[in-house]
């Protein structure tokens, strides 16, 4: 039953339209047959028995098969009707029964192959119109109706990662938009404060040089905090405009490009920092740049919160890398995927310093390079972020 309901719509329709055309054929042949006997019988009634048993005692077997037809006037009024009946049966039954069948059996084709699946597509499309894609279609059959409504259970499937996407970009524009404000605002604020101190006591000397020179140099830094914001924003704009560029990438050319990014950072911080690659012959396609951006995020980010030293583990194949940051801080003290989310700051001195979309960045371009952001913490103490990438083409 189940390789019936699973055969082509073609297939379907020879198959209906061939044992409709069979039981009709049957149908016809059983009533041209029932129809030659009662009219045999009838016609029986009104002939000359005594020269019909003479002829066919000479041999005439002919004459015996086939009773002699009486003319009408000879009939009764009934019997001559229902003769009349036999005869369009024999004439027109094979029509009327071929008529019927192939009637019944597109009725049977549409309900069994095309009226379940009709409509789940229709429902579907009156849930789609409405912005309700919680649903699913559950038409399973294995014929091209069934592939029609695999293929729109992909598009709403399609459909509703599209929009949880949407919303998702319209939040994080609500949280750019506000770290905008908030951001600008601070800063501004301050050299506001700054200016109207040095207007109204400059002028009288009721500030000394010192104080004012402290005034200037916080201002500086102000400044440069907007600055570092400025760019920030410069990049988030231009991050999904960023084309992947496939290169190829050796074990050796990672390990020297990651202990040069170490060098300066373990000056800067004051701080060990211990590399691991395994060694291997393979090579990997991907976007240098791109990786070695993410690197340089998770370093500094574990640079900042290590209390004394880093390790970093490189493991490449052909169709993967994977860099594994570790930490001995104090690891992340909210839930660990908030750490990827945009503007996020475990320690809010740091906003002087760092906007908080170092990791969000490192998790959109992993992604972006089909693979993921993995957070986690140490069981003793510390964080640990693996940035997975995926070969591209």
């Amino acid at each position: 039953m189940d390789k019936i309901k699973n055969l082509s719509l073609k297939k379907t329709v020879v198959l209906y339209m061939g044992i409709s055309l069979f039981i009709c054929f049957y149908l016809s042949a059983v009533i041209v047959k029932m129809a030659g006997n009662i009219q045999n019988h009838i016609w029986w009634k009104y002939a000359d028995h005594e020269k019909y048993y003479e002829i066919a005692e000479g041999g005439n077997e002919r004459y015996l098969r086939d009773v002699p037809r009486p003319h009408s006037y000879e009939m009764k009024r009934l019997d001559y009707h229902v003769s009349e009946v036999c005869d369009f049966l024999q004439t027109y039954s094979i029509l009327l029964l071929s008529v019927a069948g192939n009637t019944i059996a597109v009725f049977l084709f549409y309900k069994h192959k095309l009226k379940n699946p009709i409509k789940e597509l229709e429902l579907a499309s009156q849930k789609i119109s409405q912005n309700n894609l919680d649903f699913h279609i559950s038409y399973e059959n294995r014929d091209e109706m069934g592939r029609l409504c695999l293929e729109y259970e992909r598009m709403r499937e399609q459909l509703a990662q599209n929009n949880q996407q949407l919303w998702k970009t319209i939040e994080e524009e609500k949280a750019l938009r506000a770290a905008i404000a908030h951001d600008i605002r601070s800063p501004l604020s301050v050299l506001e404060g700054y200016q109207e101190m040095l207007s109204e006591y400059l002028p009288k000397k009721e500030i000394d040089m010192d104080q004012a020179l402290d005034m200037v140099k916080e201002s500086r830094k102000q400044i440069e905090r907007m600055d570092l914001f400025v760019e920030t924003m410069r990049k988030m704009s231009s991050l999904d405009a960023r084309a992947l560029v496939a290169e190829e990438i050796t074990n050796k050319q990672l390990e020297t490009d990651i202990r040069a990014e170490l060098t300066v950072l373990e000056k800067k911080f004051e701080k060990k920092c211990g590399l691991n690659c395994m060694e291997t012959e393979e090579k990997f396609a991907g976007d240098k740049e791109v990786i070695l951006e993410v690197v340089e995020n998770l370093l500094s980010n574990a640079f900042r919160y290590a209390r004394i030293k880093v390790e970093i583990t490189v493991f490449l194949t052909c169709w993967e890398l994977q860099i594994r940051v570790k930490d001995d801080g104090v690891g992340f003290t909210a839930e660990k995927q908030k750490a990827t989310e945009l503007f996020y700051q475990q320690n809010m001195k740091d906003s002087l310093k760092h906007t908080g979309i170092g990791m969000y960045i490192s998790r959109l371009y992993c992604e972006k390079h089909g693979g993921q952001l993995l957070i986690e913490n140490e069981e003793q103490n510390g964080a640990v972020i693996t940035a997975v990438f995926r070969r591209i083409a």
